[in-house]
């Protein structure tokens, strides 16, 4: 019997703390293929439901012993049988949750809202970006054009999809000021995507002084603030008093939402996507008559992430620019550890050539 090829990976033992484990090469099955890693980002629920402890339930709950990392991108270096559009030499985004594909949310492409017990997130319920190769089913992956880098891609396998459906569901074109609550990664891109979308005033609020730093760097705000009692009349002070017309929270800080809520002009539109958390407002001054809308957002589909990727090319955009870390496997405590403190932007795990 031939010898079993194996490599390392990283795993989420729950105690803010990163272990390397031996795992077997997989060989891919029908409809599947492998994917040699090229980059794997951290997001911040693996850091809120995994590396902390393991708080997550249903969809965020970890099987532990699985390798790490919903955010992979790389090549596809082995195919299954059966394949239908993609191949060996291909260039893939891992679309991070492998739905069941016959329900009715996988239907409509929304493989993270699949109910059945067929779903499995990997990462989180089946091996995922933080080793070398993965096993994924070809129904998973999206097409990463030569315009962008690895980095890039693994960007859009999950936060900047978040972010991009969040500002679909709203709408932002040039008559928009926009305010992001919370500048982590997920809030960095959510500025990114108005920007190129044409939104003409840029408001940002953030605690982190590291952060707000990143945000004027980037050039990403034409505004930026940290909360306090005068937040809220210091945007409206810089819209003409009025407020702006779209909001996104991604801070999931129940007084961010709140100012996410009253910043927003009558008719105005906020988008919530920053996981966990509160949210306490007073429904009639705060939402009904200003006749405001929340919507709540939830990752995006296949569809929506595959025009994304269109769009971040026509666009001349890169998520990468939003890494301010990077780190090989053998450091992935390093990594994680980095990302749980906040003083950073996003943070990536790469791979050799």
């Amino acid at each position: 019997m031939a010898t079993k090829i194996r490599m390392k990976g990283a795993i989420l033992p729950g105690n803010s703390t990163v272990e390397l484990k031996d795992f077997e090469v997989p060989e891919p099955g029908y409809g599947q293929v492998i994917v040699k890693t090229r980059a794997t980002t951290i997001c911040g629920s693996d850091i809120r439901c995994i590396y902390r402890e393991h708080t997550g339930k249903g969809p965020e709950g970890y099987i532990p012993g699985m390798v790490a990392g919903h955010e992979p991108c790389g090549e596809i270096i082995a195919e299954g049988e059966g394949l239908k559009r993609f191949k060996k030499g291909d260039r893939v985004i891992v679309y991070h949750i492998s739905g069941c594909g016959v329900c009715y949310n996988c239907r409509r492409g929304y493989y993270i809202s699949c109910l059945s017990p067929y779903r499995a997130a990997y990462g989180w319920q089946r091996n995922g970006g933080m080793a070398p190769y993965i096993l994924a089913d070809e129904k998973d992956l999206v097409y990463l054009p030569d315009e962008l880098t690895f980095k890039d891609g693994a960007q859009v396998a999950c936060g900047f999809g978040t972010v991009y459906e969040a500002l679909e569901k709203i709408g932002i074109c040039g008559n928009d000021a926009v305010l992001v609550t919370g500048l982590g990664p997920v809030g960095l891109a959510a500025l990114m995507l108005a920007k190129a979308m044409g939104a003409n005033k840029l408001i940002g609020v953030e605690m982190s002084d590291y952060r707000i730093e990143l945000a004027k760097k980037l050039g990403l705000v034409d505004e930026v603030f940290k909360p306090g009692e005068d937040t809220l009349e210091k945007i409206k002070a810089v819209t003409g008093g009025h407020g702006v017309e779209r909001a996104v929270d991604a801070s999931a800080n129940d007084s961010a939402r709140h100012l996410a809520i009253q910043a927003t002009r009558d008719y105005g539109k906020i988008a919530f996507v920053g996981e966990g958390g509160t949210c306490t407002f007073n429904p009639s001054p705060d939402i009904i008559h200003g006749q405001k809308t929340i919507y709540g957002s939830w990752v995006t589909s296949l569809w929506k992430m595959e025009d994304l990727v269109e769009r971040l090319v026509r666009w001349g955009i890169h998520p990468e620019d939003l890494i301010t870390h990077e780190f090989p496997l053998e450091k992935a405590a390093e990594a994680y550890a980095l990302m749980a403190g906040g003083q950073c932007g996003k943070v990536a795990v790469v791979f050799p050539d």
